[in-house]
């Protein structure tokens, strides 16, 4: 590298760490990162950045600052646009410039940019004042569950992957099914949440009217099937038994366990009925990809 290439990418860096500070243009030229490639303080600035007619030279940095947390905020509300219709957009705005002073950006991709944001709302929540959750229990989830679907989105998928049809599972000996222990995909993620947060998401992205839902204990399996996060609202019994599926429990014994985290007993006849309905409905949404028999492991796909 030549020493006018070298002086420019040491300039390039310099103002990067000054205009992405968390505290400030000001604070950034004075920092240690900063000073390590250009050894200059903010009362010295002009010497390395001019000013202009208009502008002096801090406030010429401000501009640049400004214009890229400008960006990054404009990157969080194509995240979360949920989260953003709930709190307007000023009050979304310093959420979110407060998030960024907590968890400045460092990767290389933005796709990260977002990554601490639900956890940055629940510790910076108002003192609880009602039992029960409350509108700040809904932001929060509301924010979780944007970022579940980015997660999705963004992670493994199963698009390159043979997955188990409902053909595949009748095949398996009846006597044999509580043997059998299943591969579930990659993509799938189950989540348990106290409001209907996905119908207030889903109304946000048709620009349908989104009305805050009530209290409503909710079950998800979202997974991404041909490149699209597919969501499945599930009641209490079938999240329970597909919870311990894919924690990689056989499914005699995941059954046994949803049964006494469930407290109850089932009808045999009428629970085989439930069962099978469940398992069509899991394999159409592609959450299997492989199955072996626990007493001899032999791959049955």
């Amino acid at each position: 590298m030549t020493d006018s290439m070298a002086e420019l990418d040491r300039l390039q860096r310099w103002m990067q760490s000054v205009i992405t500070h968390p505290d400030g243009v000001a604070a950034g030229i004075d920092s240690e990162t900063a000073r390590e490639l250009i050894e200059i303080r903010s009362g010295s600035i002009e010497q390395v950045i001019s000013r202009s007619k208009a502008l002096d030279s801090i406030q010429r940095l401000h501009v640049y600052g400004n214009a890229y947390y400008a960006r990054l905020i404009d990157c969080m509300k194509g995240e979360f646009p949920a989260t953003l219709a709930a709190l307007g957009d000023e009050s979304f705005g310093g959420f979110v410039m407060g998030y960024l002073q907590s968890f400045p950006s460092t990767s290389y991709t933005l796709g990260d940019l977002g990554r601490e944001f639900p956890a940055y709302l629940a510790n910076s929540r108002p003192p609880r004042e009602i039992d029960g959750p409350d509108w700040a229990d809904f932001l929060v989830e509301l924010a979780t569950l944007e970022r579940v679907y980015s997660d999705v989105f963004d992670g493994p998928g199963e698009e390159r992957i043979t997955l188990l049809s409902a053909d595949d599972l009748s095949a398996i000996p009846p006597d044999r099914w509580g043997d059998v222990r299943l591969q579930t995909a990659a993509s799938l993620h189950l989540r348990t949440f106290q409001f209907p947060v996905q119908d207030y998401i889903a109304a946000v992205r048709k620009q349908e009217t989104a009305t805050i839902p009530q209290p409503e204990e909710t079950w998800l399996a979202i997974n991404r099937r041909d490149y699209i996060v597919r969501r499945r609202p599930l009641s209490r019994l079938p999240y329970q038994l597909l919870l311990q599926l894919q924690q990689g429990e056989t499914l005699g014994d995941a059954i046994e366990v949803m049964l006494v985290q469930a407290d109850m007993e089932v009808d045999t006849n009428s629970f085989a009925s439930r069962l099978q309905e469940w398992f069509r409905n899991w394999t159409a949404d592609g959450y299997f990809f492989g199955v072996t028999l626990e007493t001899d492991q032999s791959e049955t796909k």
